[in-house]
């Protein structure tokens, strides 16, 4: 396999961690001069949240998607194809987990790719044959190659805390006497500004590693057109599951290979993944491109 570094998705990652940090500095040095009562609480909690983030976000991820890792004897065959896979793609085996659903779909977890894991689940192993599998097994590995999870899991950190500020503001203000009623809200208020920059600098780099690994599944299995025929596979199949069932999967939209749920117009700016008829274009662009022609 001829690996080919992504230096439009390297340029966007240190792009966005760049302007995260300086969205971060801004709102702690914000909050540490409406809040100096508070401020010594918050920025304990920022250092274990973030710690507990990094060392455990892999296994957050498996109890929020209800994905159990399984051992060979019992996926003997996905074993073997994700070993064969991340041979080609020269990475570590990968622990694999499998999630009852019936909304087929995959994603990929871990801070670096000694600890990674891949998941699918149990309804994309009956959707796809073989080759459309490989294929989308190779887009999770791309990404634990590419090491844009750790990227993601730890930008969403901003956004969360903003969050969390904003959703509690009032009710801090409230019981808060160090601090004042006031003080709190006009750090909800702000706090509504630094989430939405930090959401729209994440999902923006989102959309973009999910071309990258797509490009990525195609060089590890020289064959784009598998991967564009199980994406449209698992959209047409998509569209079958109930609504309620997609939401209970939602929650972990941006790790999967294709969105449970996704939204139009103006929530594009919110979306996870890139359009789905674009990322058709693209796989088959790539395809040209690999057959020699321009």
């Amino acid at each position: 396999m001829k690996w080919k570094k992504d230096w439009g998705l390297t340029g966007r990652v240190f792009m966005t961690w760049a302007l995260l940090l300086l969205v971060y500095l801004f709102f702690l040095g914000f909050l540490n001069m409406v809040l100096p009562n508070s401020f010594g609480m918050l920025l304990a909690f920022v250092v274990v949240f973030g710690l507990v983030q990094y060392f455990f976000s892999a296994k957050l991820v498996l109890m929020t998607t209800h994905a159990r890792v399984v051992g060979e004897d019992e996926y003997p065959e996905l074993h073997q194809m994700i070993g064969k896979l991340c041979q080609e793609a020269d990475l570590p085996m990968p622990k694999i987990a499998v999630m009852p659903s019936p909304v087929p779909n995959a994603f990929a977890t871990g801070r670096n790719p000694k600890n990674a894991v891949v998941a699918v689940t149990d309804s994309i192993m009956r959707t796809l044959n073989r080759e459309e599998l490989e294929a989308v097994l190779a887009h999770e590995l791309s990404h634990v190659k590419n090491r844009d999870i750790l990227t993601m899991t730890v930008a969403s950190f901003v956004a969360m805390l903003a969050s969390m500020i904003m959703q509690n503001a009032i009710f801090y203000s409230i019981f808060d006497n160090r601090e004042g009623g006031g003080a709190w809200i006009i750090a909800g208020i702000v706090s509504v500004a630094v989430w939405l920059a930090a959401t729209i600098l994440m999902m923006s780099l989102s959309r973009y590693r999910e071309y990258a690994a797509d490009r990525g599944s195609a060089y590890i299995t020289g064959n784009p057109a598998a991967l564009r025929s199980a994406l449209t596979k698992i959209s047409g199949r998509m569209d079958q599951v109930p609504v309620k069932k997609k939401e209970e999967m939602a929650g972990a939209n941006m790790f999967y290979i294709l969105p449970a749920l996704s939204g139009k117009g103006f929530k594009e700016l919110f979306a996870t993944h890139p359009p789905f008829e674009k990322r058709l274009a693209a796989l088959e662009k790539i395809e040209q491109e690999m057959k020699g022609f321009s």
